[in-house]
């Protein structure tokens, strides 16, 4: 990445374009929390020139009028269209990651999208899903720590033609509780500014490793689905999931199943025929959990 003087300009004249995973990104904004946000989770990413052809156009702007200095707020845009409504101004860098969530898994269906972590290892992909306070971002974060590399803590994307995971690495979001518990695990990683008071309470985002950013272009065989929940002072447990079940369960939380029609649930059977699916209940325990996986993906054949 540039310095972060022309970075910052690029970004607050729209210049600013970022390739991530498959996707090319224009960014632009001229709120200083989001600039500063970029420059210190987004510097190992590839900055395209100006005239890229972009995926997605996001905008994070001000409303006009008394909230530009009253109670300042900020509103996410993607092309010419505003889908939400404003949040306070201090959640403008949050707002971008969710905003761009929104528009991947609404406007990328070339792939087949899941509400699910998804790390790598030795080729082999491991797909995390879970609702949110599953503790499936608290367990992707400490297993990037552990030597796995990170596809996604948001959004697995399934490529309908080839049946891989397709990487679309990014800050990893972390919420109340999880936040300290990460922190103090990992102090050498690198996060933002903790944001309080958003509709998913406390949140913060960690910088993607350098390495899962540089391999974005590698697709994985997914092998592994693993359903995380995380209970304090509870043994760890895992158990079968048959086959049916992971599908229902998946298709239910994949953002276009149903768009896709007959494709989305051709894609999704061979997403489940190519896995074993568990389900996992942990307490907090990262290296038995990373130990335990690696086991199960060494069986893979």
């Amino acid at each position: 990445m540039s310095g972060p003087n022309s970075t910052s300009s690029l970004i607050a004249s729209g210049q600013f374009v970022v390739r991530i995973g498959p996707f090319s990104i224009r960014i632009h904004s001229a709120i200083s929390s989001v600039q500063q946000g970029i420059l210190e989770l987004y510097s190992d990413y590839a900055i395209l020139p100006p005239d890229t052809f972009c995926d997605f156009y996001v905008r994070l702007i001000q409303p006009a009028g008394v909230r530009r200095f009253f109670r300042k707020q900020v509103l996410f845009a993607f092309d010419q269209f505003i889908p939400f409504k404003p949040l306070p101004y201090a959640q403008a860098f949050p707002f971008f990651e969710w905003g761009l969530n929104w528009c991947i898994s609404g406007y990328s269906h070339r792939f087949l999208i899941v509400h699910a972590a998804v790390v790598e290892r030795n080729g082999k992909a491991l797909i995390l899903p879970g609702a949110p306070g599953s503790g499936k971002s608290t367990l992707c974060a400490a297993l990037i720590n552990n030597g796995w590399r990170l596809l996604s803590d948001e959004l697995t994307l399934v490529d309908r033609a080839t049946g891989y995971v397709v990487p679309v690495p990014r800050p990893v979001s972390l919420k109340n509780e999880s936040i300290s518990l990460v922190a103090d695990t990992f102090p050498f990683c690198q996060f933002s500014p903790v944001v309080h008071d958003t509709l998913k309470g406390s949140v913060c985002l960690m910088k993607p490793p350098t390495d899962s950013v540089s391999a974005a272009d590698q697709t994985a065989l997914p092998c592994l689905v693993v359903f995380p929940k995380y209970q304090a002072e509870s043994s760890l447990s895992l158990s079968a999931v048959p086959k049916a079940e992971a599908f229902m369960r998946l298709a239910d939380l994949s953002f276009n199943y149903s768009v896709l029609g007959a494709q989305g649930f051709e894609t999704m059977g061979g997403l489940v025929n190519s896995c074993q699916a568990y389900d996992f209940i942990y307490d907090g325990d990262f290296n038995q959990a990373s130990d335990l996986f690696v086991q199960l993906l060494d069986d893979v054949r």
